[in-house]
């Protein structure tokens, strides 16, 4: 095997890891403006659009993973499937915090509201990458997988 090869070799999990931090930082930035509340007019368009944006995000990088990942996963480590299962079930949790937040964004919900509705998302998402790195990263690390990141881990990759 050859270094670019060995490299590849070890991408996928630390691409896995890569993406979760950027997700915690794009949930760090959808805090941020909201608790910038102020009354200028652009607010709830900067809300839309730092919310919505690490909605879209999250969604797609669940939905690359259970597309893409974990169907690889199972195939290499079928003794993985009741893991697998867990962290579908935590990206249907996930999907629904997010229609909720969408929702309460729709609705121009109060900060607070706002807020408890990322607590939530955040407690979640935090103990699944904790979970899924535990799971995954290793094997993940040892796996040639003939794709690109986006494919993956979706766009935010």
């Amino acid at each position: 095997m050859n270094t670019a090869d060995a490299a590849r070799l070890v991408a996928w999990g630390q691409e896995m890891r890569s993406v979760h931090r950027r997700l915690v930082d794009a949930l760090d930035i959808s805090r941020e403006s909201i608790e910038a509340g102020s009354p200028r007019p652009s607010l709830t368009d900067d809300l839309q659009l730092y919310c919505r944006g690490f909605c879209g995000a999250l969604t797609g990088h669940h939905t690359a993973e259970d597309d893409q990942v974990f169907p690889r996963v199972l195939l290499e480590r079928p003794d993985l499937a009741p893991a697998i299962a867990t962290l579908i079930q935590d990206h249907n949790m996930l999907a629904h915090l997010i229609r909720d937040l969408e929702r309460a964004l729709a609705d121009s919900a109060d900060t607070a509201e706002l807020l408890r509705h990322l607590d939530g998302i955040e407690a979640v998402m935090v103990t699944h990458f904790r979970f899924e790195e535990k799971q995954l990263v290793g094997l993940l690390d040892a796996m040639t997988i003939p794709a690109d990141r986006t494919t993956l881990y979706g766009a935010i990759a």
